[in-house]
């Protein structure tokens, strides 16, 4: 039985001339190359995924499958109501290679939730995000999932297109679901009607102008909203990934940090978007503010338990800090009273008035332990890494005069003119500005690795630095642990182990993070080997593209920390609002081929960017 809604998308789709067959013989348009936000051609600052990184990539995949990595183990048990779209697994359990994440909790997400998942690096939230994708606990089918935590495929299609490609795919599937629960449950089942709803919502006659809506909101131009997935880097195609989540909207949207991959501004848009989603939503995010802005559930990973905390993410830091309060109180006073009742029973001896009384306060310790002792707080591992202190170097010692640069070198191309800038070793400066202006290929000029195409970059003869980029992890050694890759890195300058374990537990990698291939370990515990290498080699100048990516929220509370103590100059890419609050001392804004202070601080920056969406109308 075909329903009403398919017969007429199917009628409209042959009118429109969309039968996918006639697109077996059309020819793939010619490569393209990267633009700018001006529509001009530049070189990425990503590198797209090669055939050789692919292989490479997989290499590595099947050996962890070797070593037993992919393996997961869950349990639970649906609780909830099975035609219900809220979802709740109790004694939810689960263990990755061996170790427990999650024992005998509960998981629970109610439609319309927003959920925030939070936990340290290694914790296993990215595990626990792929369980709930693959259905690997006992989530009803009506229940439709989908997980970002990979880019659109390299292809043909440009983005807008992609992104209607697979809303097209998705409105079939829809299809075929309701006429199957049509042909089991009958007309009044209320799981076909919440999907009659969300099919009418679709609308496919406003898919191209919706989806191109969406990828406008996340960074894409005119022109390269069409560009081919093929030719486009990762964090692109991460980009392109998220749009069809938002664009499809499935009942359970599960985002693993989404943010990873977007500009300020697009941070700023995403985080409009987000907070109006009506459907369950989890997020995991390492941006305190971002989660303040989209959340109002907090799930802790903790102690191989789901805690659940209602608000966004400063009310579960007020909550949990008054539990904590209240814990530790109790606690001690437990503790005392414990004290007091064994003092009392060493003490009473053979006295039969005291002894009656004895056995009665034994009674009230046994009472206690078979209802449990209330536990101390277990603080959650924090670290404070640093960079050395390095010697002071008179100004100028970075300087950029009458800088102009463009890839081709052709002036039309031009991403920067007339750039005159200087920054010495109390700089703390942020840059900012939207994709494709040229953030990172002003870093490089900086160091060298390009050169201005008219103008000079002047460095000071003992300048030094440090660069932090979002593939600074591509250095390391997968198939390597962390212990053995640094100790081979620097063999003049220590081959005790010892010696390199103390050198990464400076960076919060402690126990079995430093002896297990770095290709098993979690991105934020990669970020934190970077780190360590950039430490050893005691840079004058850090230079941070994007140095927030995977560490959670105390790493970058600690980065900032170190950021502030460090003695040499420091210039800053990062999508983290409120990282750049905590350190930057100097905003400049990268937009139309120049470079502008910014009069005010970055929350007056981001209040900016969205009072110009919303006079836009971008959300």
């Amino acid at each position: 039985m075909v329903s009403a809604s398919k017969e007429k998308r199917l009628a409209a789709k042959a009118a429109a001339g969309k039968d996918k067959k006639s697109k077996k013989g059309d020819k793939p348009g010619n490569g393209e190359v990267e633009l700018d936000a001006f529509g001009k051609p530049i070189k990425s600052d990503e590198p797209a995924t090669g055939d050789d990184k692919m292989d490479e990539v997989k290499r590595l995949a099947d050996q962890m499958d070797k070593f037993g990595i992919s393996d997961r183990v869950t349990t639970g048990v649906l609780s909830s109501v099975a035609s219900s779209r809220d979802v709740k697994i109790t004694s939810a359990s689960l263990v990755f290679h061996g170790r427990v994440l999650i024992t005998d909790s509960t998981l629970e997400l109610n439609f319309g939730r927003r959920y925030g998942l939070l936990g340290e690096n290694g914790c296993g939230k990215s595990t626990f995000l792929k369980a709930i994708a693959a259905r690997e606990y006992p989530i009803p089918e009506h229940v439709d999932i989908y997980l970002l935590n990979q880019g659109a495929p390299p292809s043909e299609l440009g983005a807008l297109e992609w992104v209607v490609k697979e809303a097209e795919n998705e409105m079939e599937r829809l299809d075929q679901k309701a006429e199957q629960l049509l042909e089991d449950e009958g007309p009044e089942s209320p799981v076909l009607m919440d999907l009659y709803e969300h099919m009418e919502k679709m609308d496919p006659s406003t898919f191209a102008t919706r989806a191109s809506l969406i990828l406008t909101g996340l960074g894409f131009n005119k022109k390269t909203i069409h560009k081919k997935t093929k030719d486009m880097s990762g964090g692109w195609r991460m980009r392109v990934a998220l749009a069809k989540a938002l664009f499809v909207k499935p009942t359970l949207l599960l985002l693993d940090d989404p943010t990873a991959h977007l500009d300020l501004e697009a941070c700023v848009w995403l985080e409009e978007y987000l907070k109006k989603w009506d459907r369950t939503l989890v997020l995991i995010s390492h941006s305190m503010d971002f989660l303040n802005g989209v959340c109002n559930q907090m799930v802790d990973m903790r102690e191989k338990k789901l805690l659940y905390y209602g608000g966004n993410y400063d009310s579960y830091a007020k909550t949990r800090a008054e539990q904590e309060t209240n814990q530790m109180k109790a606690y001690e006073k437990q503790q005392n009273e414990i004290k007091d009742i064994k003092e009392f029973i060493a003490k009473a001896g053979t006295y039969a008035n005291l002894v009656r009384q004895a056995k009665s306060r034994q009674k009230i310790l046994d009472k206690m332990e078979a209802d449990g002792f209330i536990q101390p707080v277990i603080h959650e591992r924090t670290f404070s890494f640093r960079f050395a202190d390095v010697e002071k170097l008179p100004p100028p010692v970075l300087a950029f005069d009458d800088v102009t640069f463009s890839y081709s070198g052709k002036t039309e191309d031009d991403l920067y003119q007339h750039l005159d800038l200087g920054f010495d070793m109390d700089s703390r400066t942020a840059l900012v500005g939207p994709n494709g202006v040229g953030k990172s290929t002003l870093l490089r000029l900086m160091t060298g690795k390009l050169s201005p195409t008219g103008g000079t970059v002047s460095r000071h003869t003992h300048l030094k630095m440090g660069m932090y980029s979002q593939h600074s992890a591509e250095q390391l050694d997968l198939t390597k642990s962390s212990l053995d890759f640094v100790r081979d890195r620097y063999p003049d300058r220590s081959q005790d182990y010892q010696y390199w374990r103390q050198q990464l537990g400076k960076y919060g990698l402690s126990g079995e993070s430093q002896t297990a291939l770095i290709g098993t370990l979690s991105e934020g515990q990669k970020s934190r080997i970077v780190f360590a290498l950039l430490a050893i080699e005691s840079p004058n100048m850090l230079l941070l593209d994007e140095p927030t990516n995977g560490l959670d929220i105390p790493t970058i509370d600690s980065l900032a920390e170190a950021i502030n103590a460090f003695t040499g100059g420091v210039i800053v890419v990062s999508h983290d609002f409120r990282l750049l609050d905590k350190i930057a001392k100097q905003i400049l804004v990268c937009e139309n081929r120049s470079i502008k202070p910014w009069d005010g601080s970055i929350g007056d920056y981001k209040n900016y960017l969205r009072k110009k969406m919303l006079a836009a109308g971008a959300v």
